[in-house]
């Protein structure tokens, strides 16, 4: 799991950063907070652009994964390509973490609560 240095590898690096990835934009896009500070954020933020960002998993998505990418990522150049992964891991979690029904219709769970 280590390198011979004591670095986790790029493997390591890249799965713990995809979970996170995913669990800081879930906290975001998908839930209240803690002491409902994340709605309170949304609230705030109203329906102009960062407020629609904020209920988008995957436009969220994008933006967390991008300071994540720079701890995961050793090198520079590899860091685009890196951002983009994280989040698409993210947005892949995101879409198995879905119950079944709203993964086969292509629809967002609440959707279904409400039907």
């Amino acid at each position: 799991m280590t390198g011979r240095d004591g670095d986790a590898g790029f493997a390591t690096r890249f799965a713990l950063g995809a979970l996170a990835t995913w669990r800081l934009t879930h906290l975001i896009a998908e839930e209240d907070g803690p002491a409902d500070a994340v709605v309170r954020l949304r609230v705030r933020l109203g329906t102009g652009r960062l407020g629609q960002l904020m209920d988008c998993f995957a436009c969220t998505s994008v933006w967390v994964a991008a300071p994540i990418a720079v701890a995961v990522a050793r090198r520079r150049r590899d860091r685009p390509l890196t951002w983009l992964a994280l989040s698409g891991a993210a947005c892949l979690l995101e879409r198995v973490g879905r119950p079944r029904e709203a993964a086969e219709l292509g629809v967002e769970a609440d959707v279904l609560e409400v039907v």
